[in-house]
């Protein structure tokens, strides 16, 4: 059995029938086979080796979906080196928070050297001249030519540096064993075998869209696929939501087993895809469909089975699951076997008494299944483990927990506490099952009472006008005021009219009360792209708040033809003066 990434390389290398297969935006295939992808890591880890990097070095990667990721992701980890993954600037109306924000992570990773393609580098020059890497920026070709040399690695060094999502805080550099990203990957691919042993689903392999900077792309899709081995089919992100048929049609050309995406993707999936995008699909063969990394909503679940049953997917497919960086990835997963599972709980008494009581008319919440093998999990308030019913903080332990905050240990001390994660997640267990309540600093206080603030956005999506996943909830207590206010920021739809942005306001603070009988102080409606983001495409409530009251919350620049020219000229000067 491997116990490095790098052993797990060498050994998927003997395999010439399964690999990568990566779709561009006509849906067209580029292979790799395993044997190949070593190949070419190889490759990449000579010049990496001939430029000096070496063993412990740390070496940022920022790459859309392209083979040249594989090259450089599994090149450096060959030399002996750390890949730190960062996301492209997709937001080109945003550059210079992006900028600002990854020369930050750059600096906080302690890159060395940073890797990239032709066009992204094209825009990134004064991110590398905010961060100086000590060797430069440079294009894989760029790099000299030398002998590989694999360096033989231990399970506990550094594997990857894995940015948490940033959706309260900053940014934060996860520190992963090559150990913790293996034990995770078995997990996740034992958990399918188990429950299909009759199917070989990893050899049909998953499909994936997710961005390979993040967690649930390269550690949920990649290193399965790589233990396996198996094949993975990738989309790039940017066409899925663009298109979001793409990946149900890959699903069902490629007779795909396993597919994972966030619950906002299931809704895009229900709102954007008509049915002669999808004619002739047939989902039959999807088993596994996980829905994670963000709020599970009840009625997308159920909306996209309605949708997409008729394609043949199954009930039993669609399963709620529960992880985050600092655990490399899933810390829970409900059972594959069976639908998921919802019960609905009194509002009041989740609100003031901070503890769960069904109701047939309250709050409809998702189960995320028990902890996989291994981990265990707690909920604890004021460190002390409670009953089940009782709303805490969700505790978790296990083999893929990551070994500190890189350059933090005082962070580090107050999350890993005596072996366990303070995850920052409120929930609570019911029925032997974990149900969750929110982030712990997102959480809403409105007159003396806890909300959840996703169960209001999510209320806001059905809004004839607002874009899907768009919406952000907060709380407020101005200066003089006696109690906290309710605001909501929603973005509209861009191809609203003027009639539906006239009666957005009234319909989303009708939605609003209807569902939890809040009254939304003040409902501010905003241009499509306003909300601030994580990398991984999550809202960050509390600096839309901050944006709003300092008033910055703008909406990105439009960017044309001109502008981005201007805008690559910019970049080539400041790439020559980070050289000098």
């Amino acid at each position: 059995m491997s116990r490095t990434l790098n052993e797990a390389l060498f050994a998927a290398g003997t395999c010439k029938t399964k690999g990568l297969r990566l779709l561009d935006r006509r849906e067209r295939p580029t292979r790799m086979t395993w044997d190949q992808v070593l190949t070419r890591a190889l490759d990449t880890c000579g010049r990496l080796q001939a430029h000096g990097v070496g063993r412990g070095d740390r070496v940022a990667l920022i790459y859309p979906t392209v083979p040249a990721f594989f090259d450089a992701f599994f090149g450096i980890l060959l030399a002996g080196a750390t890949p730190a993954p960062l996301y492209p600037p997709v937001r080109l109306g945003r550059l210079d928070e992006y900028h600002r924000k990854t020369a930050r992570m750059l600096q906080l990773a302690d890159a060395k050297l940073v890797l990239t393609d032709h066009s992204v580098r094209r825009v990134l020059g004064q991110t590398i001249e905010l961060a100086r890497p000590p060797l430069g920026c440079l294009v894989l070709d760029e790099l000299p030519r030398g002998t590989a040399e694999p360096v033989a690695v231990r399970p506990d060094e550094l594997g990857l540096v894995q940015f948490s999502s940033g959706t309260t805080v900053d940014p934060k550099p996860v520190a992963l064993s090559h150990g913790a990203i293996l034990a995770q990957g078995r997990l996740i691919e034992q958990a399918i075998e188990q429950t299909f042993p009759e199917v070989d689903g990893l050899v049909h392999g998953g499909c994936s869209w997710l961005p390979l900077y993040h967690d649930m792309g390269l550690i949920g899709c990649v290193i399965p696929a790589l233990l396996h081995p198996g094949n993975l089919t990738l989309i790039r992100p940017e066409i899925f939501v663009a298109r979001p048929a793409v990946w149900l049609r890959a699903i069902s050309k490629y007779r795909c087993t396993v597919a994972t995406a966030p619950n906002f993707a299931y809704a895009l999936c229900v709102d954007r895809i008509k049915d002669a995008d999808i004619a002739g699909v047939d989902l039959s063969h999807w088993l596994v469909a996980m829905n994670g990394a963000e709020p599970v909503a009840p009625d997308t679940l159920r909306a996209f089975l309605e949708r997409f049953g008729a394609h043949g997917l199954r009930p039993e497919a669609l399963s709620p699951v529960y992880g985050l960086s600092e655990a490399s990835l899933a810390v829970t997963f409900t059972p594959f076997d069976r639908p998921f599972q919802t019960a609905c709980f009194d509002r009041d008494v989740l609100a003031q008494e901070q503890r769960a009581e069904q109701a047939d008319d309250g709050v409809e919440l998702v189960s995320v299944g028990t902890a996989l093998p291994t981990f265990d999990v707690q909920v604890r308030v004021d460190g002390a483990q409670v009953p089940d019913g009782r709303i805490g903080t969700v505790w978790a332990k296990g083999p893929s927990l990551m070994t500190a905050y890189l350059g933090n240990p005082e962070a580090t001390a107050a999350t890993l506490v005596d072996g366990w994660l303070d995850t920052g997640d409120l929930g609570f267990v019911h029925g032997g099952e974990l149900y969750l309540t929110g982030r712990a600093k997102d959480v809403l206080i409105l007159r003396g009472r806890n909300h959840a603030p996703h169960e209001l956005e999510q209320a806001v999506d059905r809004v004839a006008g607002v874009r899907t996943g768009c919406a952000a909830a907060t709380s407020h207590r101005a200066e003089g005021a006696s109690t906290e206010a309710l605001i909501l920021f929603v973005e509209h739809a861009r191809d609203a009219d003027a009639d539906s942005l006239a009666a957005l306001v009234t319909a989303c603070q009708q939605a609003v009360l209807e569902t939890t009988g809040l009254r939304v102080d003040s409902l501010i409606v905003l241009a499509p792209g306003t909300l601030p983001r994580t990398s991984s495409g999550k809202i960050r409530r509390g600096e839309a708040l901050r944006r709003h009251l300092a008033g910055e919350l703008v909406p990105p620049q439009d960017v044309g033809a001109l502008k981005l020219l201007g805008t690559m000229l910019k970049s080539r000067r400041a790439l020559a003066r980070s050289r000098r």
